[in-house]
């Protein structure tokens, strides 16, 4: 007997289980297919050193999940808990150290150190992001509409994208315009003068993308990441209680708790339509389950050129889907630590050091030429890393005394994700280690562990294809209304009933929830729109028939 649900979710990464967990309070039957072992996509704690050390295996922090979901959903009572993380810290060869601690007449002492006018600087910088980030941050939690469409109900929602630019003006229109299509080297240069903070904030940037400082956009990247509420500081970052994965379990707790039917192990084979409708899915176990509603979460070119056949979607649509770009040169490195590491510039340990974003990144021009090797087909000669130690402050990761360390690097050749070379891999690790022994004398003899995840191991068991983190590039072409494909960045898809909510929709790039959210409010929108039509005969058929 086939099963029957009212929405299947196709993949348990936290954008499913937030989609799972609204779309089960809503009432509906809710059957979430996750092809791993473990729920969470790339937002998962994993054991990879033996049951005594959690570590994180990709996505490492959380700032981007919005506090009224976090209420909504009550993850608090599900055990969601984050512990602030400290400011940032970047040891330098030479004996000294760049520190930004969140006291203002501090980090002003700090900077000093370094460059007086850059210290001066700094608040200005600040003040300038903020301004930005008032206006582009609440368009992170919007569906966008479909810009060009003719349709009555989408020309309604262009004109309701107007009330987030009323505060524009002409200054704020161009500085805009330059954050978007700027490099963040534009921007740091235009305030800073020494490589310590160019180098230090040009790695935000940057992270997770296959561009370098230089490269147009990356601007935009840095004020994504700096867009965040946790705990109520504006931009800040923090580590979930049991690693990414307590972010998961208890988004996974909540949906189960209003009632969402949760299954590993369960890769979907397929994606059903008929007649230009989603029917539901097939397991590769060979069985169904029908629903009128299906959600993939899954890599756009793995939901739409894979589980669906091309040859039911609009040509258009397709070449759009090739042609996303989903390069990525990271390689995430995973450590078990015998103890702390000691800064030769800051040997005393410090919660705000160790506890805080630890930055090897000795200038911007450093960064730009580790990306450019890449470019080149090398791996980096000097990585940048961006690390976290979230034991300093969550003592269930590891042992007493003993410590779990995240390293989130770059770059290696993007073509690694489909050519891997794990002996240039386990080189450019090495490089890694010694950058920090560098800083850190002795730091490599209390490396218990090591775990190296490139671009191949991120794409063949963690479906992110190329690579990428973000399922895709945020570069100007692929955002918005343009993420991931023309007419389509709504969430919907062309195929009737079938959604989409991966961090390749607008929302996405980080832990956010937001596509998981934003699709449920679609699927009701389109219930109730088309109860609407049902009621009012062929004049409501007429209004939803109308072209784009």
């Amino acid at each position: 007997m086939v099963m029957r649900r009212d929405v299947i979710v196709v993949g348990g990464g936290h954008n499913g289980l937030v989609a799972a967990a609204y779309l089960a309070r809503s009432g509906l039957s809710t059957l979430v297919c996750e092809q791993r072992e473990v729920l969470g996509g790339a937002a998962v704690s994993e054991h990879p050193f033996g049951p005594d050390f959690t570590v994180t295996s990709l996505s490492y922090v959380v700032s981007l999940l919005p506090p009224d979901l976090v209420a909504d959903l009550q993850l608090a009572r599900h055990g969601y808990h984050v512990f602030p993380q400290g400011p940032y810290f970047a040891p330098r060869v030479g004996g000294d150290y760049l520190r930004l601690p969140y006291d203002r007449t501090e980090r002003h002492r700090e900077i000093s150190k370094f460059s007086v006018r850059d210290a001066g600087a700094y608040e200005e910088y600040e003040a300038h992001l903020a301004r930005l980030g008032a206006i582009l941050g609440p368009l992170l939690d919007e569906i966008p509409p479909r810009l060009g469409s003719r349709r009555p109900p989408d020309l309604w929602r262009q004109a309701l994208l107007l009330r987030h630019l009323r505060k524009v003006d002409t200054r704020g229109a161009v500085d805009i315009t330059r954050l978007l299509t700027g490099s963040i080297a534009d921007l740091v240069e235009r305030y800073f003068e020494s490589d310590a903070m160019r180098g230090l904030l040009s790695v935000s940037g940057v992270i997770g993308t296959w561009a370098g400082p230089r490269s147009a956009g990356t601007a935009y990247v840095m004020l994504h990441h700096h867009i965040g509420d946790t705990g109520g500081q504006a931009g800040a970052w923090g580590f979930p209680r049991g690693g990414m994965g307590g972010v998961t379990a208890a988004l996974a707790a909540s949906a189960r708790s209003f009632g969402a039917e949760l299954r590993t192990a369960a890769p979907v084979a397929r994606i059903r339509t008929s007649g230009g409708q989603v029917t539901g899915v097939t397991l590769e176990n060979g069985e169904e389950v029908d629903a009128p509603v299906v959600i993939t979460t899954a890599h756009p070119k793995i939901a739409f050129l894979r589980l669906l056949d091309p040859a039911d979607l609009p040509a258009d649509f397709v070449d759009d889907i090739k042609g996303w770009q989903t390069r990525s040169g990271t390689v995430k490195i995973n450590l078990a630590l015998g103890a702390l590491p000691v800064f030769a510039s800051h040997p005393d340990f410090d919660p705000q050091v160790h506890g805080g974003t630890i930055v090897l990144a000795e200038s911007l021009n450093e960064v730009e030429n580790a990306y450019q090797e890449a470019v080149a087909g090398r791996p980096s000669t000097a990585p940048f890393a961006d690390i976290c130690i979230p034991s300093v402050f969550d003592d269930s990761l590891a042992p007493p005394g003993q410590h779990v360390m995240s390293l989130f690097t770059q770059w290696v050749p993007h073509t690694f994700a489909d050519e891997p070379d794990d002996a240039a891999l386990d080189a450019y690790a090495d490089r890694v280690i010694a950058r920090l022994e560098a800083v850190a004398p002795g730091f490599t003899s209390s490396v218990l562990h090591r775990q190296v995840i490139g671009p191949h191991q991120m794409q063949a068991e963690y479906g992110l294809v190329g690579g990428n983190i973000f399922h895709g590039e945020l570069s100007l072409g692929q955002m918005f209304h343009a993420r991931p494909a023309a007419g389509y960045a709504d969430l919907r898809t062309p195929v009737g009933g079938l959604y989409q909510a991966g961090s390749a929709t607008h929302g996405g790039g980080g832990v956010t929830g937001i596509p998981g959210r934003n699709v449920v409010r679609q699927i009701l929108a389109d219930r109730r729109a088309a109860r609407w039509r049902r009621r009012s005969g062929p004049v409501g058929a007429a209004a939803a028939s109308a072209p784009r």
